[in-house]
């Protein structure tokens, strides 16, 4: 089969797209009017203005390197790279139809850039028509917005600017000699536009560079125009546009230093314009009122009588919205014979001059018109629109906010002397411009954050189902009429998209950051929340303002974890508490943030090929130079100087060098990879440059990696279902799907038994009247309790974090008349007349459990008896109906606290609170005698307890200190992979909670789940690192946990940042250890093994392979450190080499073990006593060599009832095996402790009813460990 031939590469471009000169025809300059104004006539008509030469790169063609651009004098005949009207071709008629019709026909050699319209350019550039002055006016500037029929945007900025009309040399064909005008050159002045086409928004930087070349275009001869325009242009087009991060670009434009930006990150917005010039012109409620608009995808028009501010304004807004993308039309330029375009019966954003207000406002309706000079807010229609307010706490916060902020530059620099530097007065300025914008993109997301942060609570990730009905039915009755419009728009469903497609961008990295104490919490919990003692206070005290404290599940012995020098950790410190003044000026002190600038080299004329080769290697050079001088630890800056030099060797056409250097973002930034752009030049490289790049093991890996993933990326999932009640007989499958689609809840197994519950009796199917009665009595209940209310007597005998899940109706006890209340810690009587607190019990104080009858005259009253344990009195309550439900609600609750505090776990807790609250619902389902019976299916727990009485064994019971759960949230249980702890440090640069201990937990498919180890709750839930099996976790730095997978690939996580930028790729096989040199001295080092035999030696700083070496055996499990020397296990022996590679000693467990066919599964050495520990596949032994001497035979210590071993770590003076083993008759998941001296089993624990999958220690004073995927739980045990 012939190869395939390779695709020429389509080189990135600068940032120019097009370059053109507009200005008026010829002929219309000889016109009657004209003459008229020869004598005396002061008004002139507008002219047509047309494009009159068009220049767009590569301006240096690489076959014969020479320039082509425009004419050139000191080239003869150059191939052409511009347009030129022709005074011999008839002018076309101007204007029928829309923009995107066809070009200009008469263009040589030259292809237009998509998105650029040439035949509908002019009227952008001249939006108010060519006026022949009879005097000089001011340059003036003005910006477009150009969008393609696909929807993608360019970015044009127009420089107008006035010429007299000579009577000798005018360059409308560039000759130096014409014909002489008619017209005397006497108080005649022809306006001309340069428009440049970017991709990118840089408003401000390209208006700069066409103010300096207005000032060589005053100062040149008519026919030298076209020449200084075409090496403006060819300047342009040799800058690269910087990639995102923290790296601007500058050139000398002469006499200005222009700065180019970048974006602060892949996924934000490229921002080149002062954010504030909206906030100058509109009061903070005018601005909600826009953004309301704009939220609700109006049909919407801009007014002013400056052409600037229509772009500028509108694209500030568009800035105030992201990460929401205004989804329609966006032409913020209308030129007066484009005003048919605001009859559009869609939504869209546009931009009128002021002078056709009264015009558009007649003849349209339903428009919302927006005066910028007046800062007015007016309706094309007499009844107006219905445009709804911003909620009103977001509004209040966010016009709070606005006004703690300096608008206005001056005030600043009124105690500072004067700036005598023209580019040192501009940098003082754009750096204050910086921090107000970044201010205002802050302020602005928090206003986002705050309108949407709780439509999360009402989605389902699995089947990406949003519950809209219920969303709107928490919202404040004030509020409802603006969501209910949000809910329907294109911009809130990408925002669904993205929300369902857990995205993490701006908004959500915002939500995270001001979440609180009590959210982060309630992400753990299994049964439904309400609202907790501490929200019904702060309720009560205002309903304005919400006071957020710290809550944490209590933990007992467990917070010396904590480092004791730190302070506690405040959630005000993540929450912005959003009814105080105060916090709006701790909003906007945002944190500094440090950019950098390249400059780029001077561009030498004439522009041939040798000169540009020459720029290009000054590009080259600078860049290299720049990059000797970085630290090893600033990756990021050096991230940007391997994009851009890439990029330059791309251009030199040295494709090898450009993938070598964008192969280096991997390990220092692999957000900013360019994948499409690398794989594009693979394609384009012929077969000899081929063979050459994969002679190279780092692009060898590289091209098979890109190449591959090119081909099978499959489509991303971004349905989103609005949630509907079903319509059909649901059975078991289909029920589960439903039941997690309303959010009611998410475990299989719950829902299994929530299934069995509701078919009782009948056939194995569920209708959807039965469905829906179900689904509105548990929406009923809950809504029931978001409106309890306790009043303050009794709140004092209830912790902050307890919440009343279920109220009795008013019934009669022995201790008074009042409503029965259960919270997850406890029952208590609300007594009626004078409210008051009466305790009953906690769970775990309850004794016994009866429902009985009491007699009163002839009735037999159904009454609920419950025992305490430190009571000789019985509690009493006469709940007649509702004393059976009762009776198993307090039973499943006791069983569940039971089995909480056996297993020292407390989620138990919450799943028999999921299960009350079903019970309870099916009851108000089903309302029929069999209705408890029915109920009962639900009674797991206590089930459990009357069946299975299994006692934790006192050893496990003493040792076990507390159980977490990483897949909280999550339908399925999923194996604890990995474990990690990294203690805490409190460095001052960062916030209190990231010097925190933590807990790093690898999970199925890449996810990594991250606990605050003081206090056991969730950091970070889930994200990514991959997508493969993690295998093994280590602390490289303080800052940088390195993770190995099954992908061959080690992943770098910033433990500050909680982000994965850097990837190392140098292991051709799966990572299968990591560990680090335990040195004081720098630069450390991490040696890491993959399973074909290959160990690489890592310096931590630089992230370079100081050495590798392969081991012949393959099989590479693991690896340990001792002596200076590195001990792998290899399966079938553990060979003992130098950090070098050399064989010292081996291990083999053929010779040692008599013959026994088996491999080593792991192994631990133990310095002090020098010996090895190793444990063998199939056998439950552990075995013992002799360091001195390891041909000797090995000593056992058997493990009783292990049917697997799976894990083994030092600690102390002791050895922790983790794996599976019988205990009562049942596999279960056992550890065994091992003394090391006296080489016996100290203690046998039964941690997990899955296997035991891997185990880690926290500073040798506990141990955790993490079960397989039926439990995928986490112990933790104290250390003796």
């Amino acid at each position: 089969m012939a190869e395939a031939a390779p695709q020429p590469l389509a080189l990135p471009s600068g940032l120019l797209e097009l370059c053109a000169l507009l200005g008026a025809p010829r002929d219309s300059l000889r016109g009657p009017e004209q003459v008229a104004q020869r004598k005396g006539v002061k008004s002139l008509s507008s002219l047509d203005p047309e494009v009159l030469s068009v220049f767009v790169p590569p301006f240096v063609s690489k076959e014969d390197g020479q320039t082509t651009g425009a004419s050139c004098v000191l080239l003869s005949k150059p191939r052409r790279r511009s347009l030129r009207k022709k005074r011999e071709k008839p002018k076309p008629e101007p204007w029928k139809g829309l923009p995107g019709g066809p070009r200009e026909p008469d263009s040589e050699d030259i292809s237009i850039p998509n998105g650029v319209d040439l035949l509908a350019l002019p009227q952008l550039c001249f939006p108010g028509g060519v006026c022949v002055a009879s005097e000089p006016k001011e340059d003036c500037v003005h910006f477009l917005v150009l969008t393609d029929v696909c929807g993608n945007r360019t970015y044009g900025v127009v420089a107008q600017y006035y010429r007299p009309l000579h009577d000798e040399h005018c360059f409308y064909n560039g000759k130096s000699h014409w014909e002489p005008c008619r017209l005397s050159a006497a108080g005649c002045f022809v306006p001309f536009a340069v428009c440049v086409v970017s991709r990118f928004p840089y408003y401000t930087a390209l208006k700069d560079c066409l103010s300096c070349l207005l000032t060589h275009l005053k100062l040149c001869k008519d026919f030298e125009v076209d020449n200084h325009i075409k090496d403006f242009a060819a300047k342009l087009s040799l800058i690269p546009s910087p990639p995102p991060g923290p790296l601007h670009l500058v050139f000398n434009m002469k006499p200005l230093q222009i700065v180019f930006p970048s974006r602060a990150d892949p996924d934000s917005l490229l921002i080149d314009l002062d954010l504030h010039l909206p906030l100058l012109r509109f009061r903070p409620e005018r601005v909600l009122q826009i953004l309301s608009c704009l939220l609700t995808e109006q049909r919407i028009v801009f007014f002013s009588s400056n052409w600037a501010l229509l772009t500028l304004i509108t694209e500030c807004f568009m800035a105030y919205l992201h990460p929401l993308q205004w989804q329609h039309t966006f032409v913020p330029i209308l030129s007066g014979q484009m005003l048919d375009f605001v009859m559009a019966p869609t939504s869209f954003l546009m931009g009128c001059h002021l002078d056709h207000f009264a015009e558009v406002s007649k003849e349209a309706d339903g428009l919302i018109l927006i005066n910028i000079d007046n800062g007015s807010i007016t309706y094309s229609s007499d009844d107006g629109i219905d445009v709804p307010d911003i909620p009103l706490l977001a509004a209040q916060t966010f016009m709070q906010r606005v006004q703690s902020l300096q608008l206005h530059h001056e005030l600043d620099l009124a105690h500072l002397g004067s700036i005598t530097d023209l580019n040192e007065g501009r940098a003082c300025r754009r750096a204050w411009q910086q921090t107000l914008n970044r201010q205002i993109q802050q302020m602005t997301l928090q206003l986002l954050v705050s309108i949407f942060r709780e439509v999360k609570n009402h989605l389902n990730y699995e089947h990406r189902v949003f519950n809209s009905e219920e969303f709107l039915k928490t919202r404040a009755p004030g509020d409802q009429e603006f969501y209910k419009q949000v809910l329907e728009t294109y911009m809130f469903h990408s925002f669904l998209k993205a929300r369902l497609s857990r995205r993490l961008d701006a908004f959500a990295q915002m939500d995270l950051s001001t979440q609180s104490e009590e959210d982060r919490i309630n992400g753990m919990l299994l049964s439904p929340r309400r609202p907790t003692i501490e929200k019904m206070a702060s309720r009560k005290a205002s309903a304005s303002h919400t006071t957020h404290r710290r809550m944490v599940v209590s933990m007992p012995n467990l917070q010396d974890i904590a480092p004791p020098e730190l302070p506690p950790r405040n959630s005000s410190l993540r929450k912005v508490d959003t009814g105080d003044c105060r916090s709006s000026s701790t909003v906007l002190n945002v944190s500094p943030t440090t950019t950098y600038t390249f400059k780029l080299p001077e561009i030498h004329f004439p522009l041939v090929g040798q000169c540009v080769q020459a720029y290009y290697c000054d590009c080259v050079s600078l860049l290299s130079k720049a990059m000797s001088f970085l630290a090893p630890e600033s990756s990021v800056l050096l991230a940007r100087y391997f994009y851009l030099r890439g990029l330059v060797h791309l251009m030199q056409g040295q494709l090898l060098g450009a993938l070598l250097d964008f192969q280096s973002l991997y390990k220092t930034d692999v957000r900013i990879f360019p994948a499409d752009l690398v794989k594009r030049t693979v394609d384009s490289m012929s077969a000899p440059e081929r063979a050459q790049a994969e002679q190279t093991p780092e692009l060898r890996r590289l091209i098979s990696e890109v190449m591959d993933k090119a081909g099978e990326a499959p489509k991303a999932d971004d349905r989103v279902k609005n949630f509907e009640l079903p319509k059909k007989h649901m059975q078991l499958d289909d029920f589960v799907k439903r039941v997690q689609e309303s959010g009611i809840v998410k475990d299989i197994g719950t829902i299994h038994r929530l299934f069995e519950a509701l078919t009782v009796g009948h056939q194995k199917q569920i209708d959807p009247e039965t469905f829906r009665d179900f689904y509105t009595c548990w929406k009923e209940t809950e809504a029931e309790a978001q409106e309890v209310v306790l009043p303050p007597s009794v709140m004092e005998h209830l912790d902050k974090n307890e919440c009343v899940y279920k109220l009795s109706s008013s019934v009669k006890t022995n201790r008074g008349v009042g409503k029965i209340a259960m919270t997850q810690k406890r029952l208590f009587l609300l007594t009626e007349g004078r409210p008051g607190y009466v305790e009953i019990s906690t769970f775990r104080n309850i004794e016994e459990v009866r429902s009985t009858t009491v007699a009163f005259l002839v009735l037999r009253i159904p009454t609920l008896k419950i025992k305490m344990v430190s009571k000789k009195e019985v509690f009493e309550a006469n709940l007649k109906t509702e004393c059976d439900l009762w009776h198993l609600m307090v039973k499943e609750m006791w069983a569940g606290k039971k089995l909480a505090d056996d297993h020292k776990d407390p989620q138990y807790v919450q799943q028999a609170l999921t299960h009350v609250l079903l019970m309870d619902a099916v009851v108000g389902t089903l309302q029929s005698p069999g209705a408890i019976y029915a109920a009962s299916k639900l009674s797991y727990f206590d089930k459990m307890k009357n069946e299975m009485p299994m006692a934790v064994p006192k050893t496990t019971a003493e040792t076990l200190k507390h159980k977490i759960n990483p897949s909280a949230g999550e339908i399925f249980p999923q194996a604890v992979d990995v474990l990690l702890y990294t203690p805490g440090h409190l460095d001052p640069a960062e916030k209190v909670e990231d010097a925190h201990p933590k807990l790093w937990c690898a999970l199925n498919e890449g996810k990594v789940t991250v606990f605050d180890a003081s206090s056991w709750t969730i950091y970070q839930h889930c994200f990514k690192v991959g997508t493969s099996k993690l295998n093994c976790m280590v602390m490289a730095e303080q800052n940088q946990v390195w993770v190995g997978s099954e992908d061959s690939v080690i992943y770098i996580i910033n433990i500050h940042s909680m982000s994965c930028n850097k990837q190392l790729t140098d292991h051709r096989s799966s990572v299968t250890d990591l560990v680090v040199q335990d040195t004081a001295e720098a630069p450390r080092e991490v040696y890491s093994c993959s399973v074909d035999g290959t160990v690489l030696a890592w310096n931590v700083s630089t992230l370079r392979v100081t050495s590798r070496f392969q081991l012949p055996s393959g099989g590479l499990s693991s690896i340990r450190l001792h002596n200076g020397r590195l001990w792998c296990c290899t399966g079938n022996s553990i060979v003992v080499v130098s950090v070098n590679g050399f064989p010292r000693q081996e291990l083999k467990i053929d010779e040692n073990l008599g013959g026994i066919s088996t491999s080593f599964l792991g192994f631990q050495l133990m310095p002090e006593q020098e010996q090895l520990w190793a444990a063998c596949a199939g056998y439950d032994d552990i075995y013992i060599w002799s360091l001195k001497d390891l041909a000797a035979s090995p000593e056992r210590v058997p493990l009783q009832d292990c049917s697997e071993i799976n894990c083994m770590i030092r600690v102390k003076k002791q050895i922790w095996v983790g794996g599976t083993g019988l205990s009562q008759g049942k596999s279960k998941g056992k550890i065994y402790v091992i003394d090391v001296e006296r080489k016996t089993v100290e203690k046998e624990l039964v941690a997990h009813t899955d296997t035991v999958k891997t185990l880690c220690s926290a500073e040798d004073r506990y141990v955790l460990s993490g079960s397989g995927r039926e439990e995928g739980k986490i112990a933790i045990w104290k250390v003796e």
